[in-house]
C-alpha cells in the first residue's frame, strides 16, 4: 500500500506575518488540564499494523527490542489507501470492533481522493469522484456509533498543483461532502481535514482552502503528516490558522498535530534518507492546549516516503533509525474516561513487603480480549519483574510493553528495558492481547 511520497520535499516558505501573531505554544506530555482539546481517553494500537507483524515475526533481530518498545508499543493510524467498494465496510468494521471492545478511539487515515499526490508515488485513488463518495458511503458505514478519528486525504487541499480551476472545484465538494457521509454515518466521528504543514502553504491561503473544501462540517485540520516540522511550529501554525478560520466566520475548529517523525532534525525532504530524525511526541489526546485534541501517529514511523524505498513499505532500517537514541515512552497511561461497562479487575491490596505484585484488567468481547497489567513494587525498588498468567482458551497474538514468554497456557511476561525498574510502591504497565476467553484475574508476580 503507498501511502505518501514526495510530498515532503516541497516546503515553501509560510508568510511570517501569517504566524506573527501566534502566541507561542508550551508543548507538555499527558498534562491533566481544563484546557486540553475536545477528546479525551486512550488511543487504540493496532495489533496487525505491520511494525507489530514485523516485531512479532523477527524475534532474533538486534533491532527488534528498540523497534518493539519505541513504535510497536505505540497507537498508530490504519492506513485505507487501497479502492475496494466491496469490501471496505466490512473491513472498516472490523477494525471499529476491536476498538470498541477494547474501548480505546481509532485513528483512521482516508487516503483515496482521485489523482491522489499528483500522480507521484502514491498515485491512485477512486477512478473517479463518482466513485469515490461510493467509497467513503461505504466506509462511513462501518464506522458505528462510538468516537472515531478520521485523518481524511492527507495532501488534498495543500497540494493542488496538477489540477485546473474546475478539478479543484470539484475536489473541494467531494471533500465536502465526505465529511457530511462520515459525519451522517457516525455522529461521533471526529473528522479533521488536510492543513498542510508550517513550511508549506501560508496559514490564510491554508484556511481558505480549508474553507473551501467544507471545514465548517468538519471538527477542525490535521498537519505535519507530510513533514517533520517541530511541534512548537505546527502549534503556532495552527493557531494562526484557527485565527484566519475565526475571521471568516468559522468558529470552534481544532488542530490535530501528527508528531510520528519530528523529534529530531529537519533538513532533507525524505524521511528514506534522512539518519538525524526520531519519533516525536508520543500519541495522547491529553495534550493540555485548548486548540489541539490530539498528537497523533498518522504516518506509521519506518514506512517508506519513496525515495529508496517503495512508498509505503514498511523497513525496519527506517524504524531502528527513528527509535534508536529517542526518549522512551511513558510508562503510566494518562487518566482516560470510564468506561461505560468496567473491565473486570481484581480488588487490590499495597503489598506490605519487598517484591512486586500484579493486577489485572480484562477487555473481552465475542472471540477475543485485550489486557491491561499493573505492576506494583513492594516496599523497595525492583529492578526487573516477570508476571505469570494463565489463559484457560485461547492465545495471546500481541503484547506491549513487555516481552511475552509462551502464547497459551500459562504464558511469562518479563519488562522490557526502560521499565523494569520500579521504584518502591510505584506502578509501571504492559499490556497484551488474544484470541478466546481471557485471563482471570489473578496473575503473580516476581522480580528478577
Amino acid at each position: 500500500m503507498a501511502i505518501l511520497s514526495s510530498l515532503r520535499r516541497r516546503s515553501a516558505a509560510i508568510s511570517v506575518a501569517a504566524v506573527a501573531g501566534a502566541t507561542a505554544v508550551g508543548v507538555c506530555l499527558a498534562v491533566s488540564s481544563a484546557s486540553a482539546g475536545t477528546l479525551s481517553g486512550s488511543l487504540y494500537r493496532d495489533p496487525s499494523s505491520a511494525v507489530v507483524r514485523w516485531v512479532a515475526a523477527n524475534p532474533g533481530d538486534s533491532r527488534t527490542a528498540v523497534i518493539r518498545d519505541k513504535i510497536a508499543s505505540q497507537p498508530q493510524a490504519r492506513w485505507f489507501a487501497n479502492f475496494n467498494p466491496s469490501t471496505v465496510q466490512s473491513e472498516v468494521s472490523g477494525f471499529i470492533g476491536a476498538a470498541n471492545a477494547a474501548q480505546q478511539i481509532p485513528v483512521l487515515a482516508v487516503y483515496e481522493i482521485t489523482n491522489r499526490d499528483c500522480g507521484g508515488a502514491s498515485a491512485g485513488g477512486a477512478p473517479d469522484l463518482n466513485q469515490y463518495q461510493t467509497w467513503v458511503s461505504n466506509f462511513a458505514r462501518g464506522l458505528g456509533n462510538q468516537t472515531v478519528i478520521i485523518i481524511l486525504e492527507t495532501d488534498s487541499l495543500a497540494l493542488l498543483t496538477c489540477l485546473s480551476a474546475a478539478e479543484i472545484n470539484a475536489r473541494n465538494q467531494a471533500i465536502s461532502t465526505a465529511t457530511r457521509t462520515i459525519k451522517s454515518g457516525n455522529p461521533n466521528a471526529k473528522v479533521y481535514l488536510d492543513g498542510g504543514h508550517s513550511t508549506w502553504n501560508s496559514a490564510g491561503e491554508t484556511a481558505n482552502r480549508l474553507r473551501a473544501a467544507g471545514v465548517q462540517y468538519a471538527d477542525g485540520f490535521f498537519t505535519n503528516v507530510s513533514n517533520y516540522n517541530s511541534t512548537s511550529s505546527e502549534a503556532n501554525f495552527g493557531r494562526a490558522v484557527i485565527s484566519s478560520l475565526n475571521g471568516m466566520g468559522i468558529s470552534g475548529k481544532r488542530q490535530v498535530i501528527d508528531t510520528s517523525r519530528n523529534g529530531g532534525a529537519s533538513g532533507d525532504w525524505c524521511g528514506d534518507d534522512n539518519t538525524d530524525r526520531r519519533i516525536g511526541q508520543y500519541p495522547t489526546t491529553n495534550t493540555g492546549d485548548g486548540n489541539i485534541d490530539a498528537y497523533l501517529w498518522v504516518k506509521p514511523p519506518g514506512e517508506a516516503d519513496g525515495c529508496r524505498f517503495t512508498a509505503g513499505s514498511f523497513q525496519p532500517e527506517l524504524a531502528f533509525s527513528l527509535a534508536n537514541g529517542a526518549p522512551n515512552p511513558p510508562t503510566t497511561t494518562p487518566p482516560t474516561t470510564p468506561p461505560t461497562t468496567p473491565p473486570t479487575t481484581p480488588p487490590t491490596t499495597p503489598p506490605t513487603g519487598d517484591g512486586c505484585y500484579a493486577s489485572i484488567a480484562v477487555n473481552q468481547w465475542a472471540g477475543g480480549f485485550t489486557a491491561s497489567v499493573t505492576v506494583t513494587a513492594g516496599s523497595s525498588d525492583i529492578n526487573g519483574w516477570t508476571v505469570t498468567v494463565g489463559l484457560p482458551s485461547g492465545a495471546v497474538t500481541s503484547t506491549w510493553s513487555a516481552q511475552a514468554s509462551g502464547t497459551s497456557g500459562t504464558v511469562g511476561f518479563t519488562n522490557v528495558s526502560y521499565n523494569g525498574r520500579v521504584l518502591g510502591r510505584q506502578s509501571t504497565s504492559f499490556g497484551f492481547q488474544g484470541t478466546g476467553t481471557g485471563p482471570g484475574t489473578t496473575a503473580t508476580c516476581v522480580t528478577s
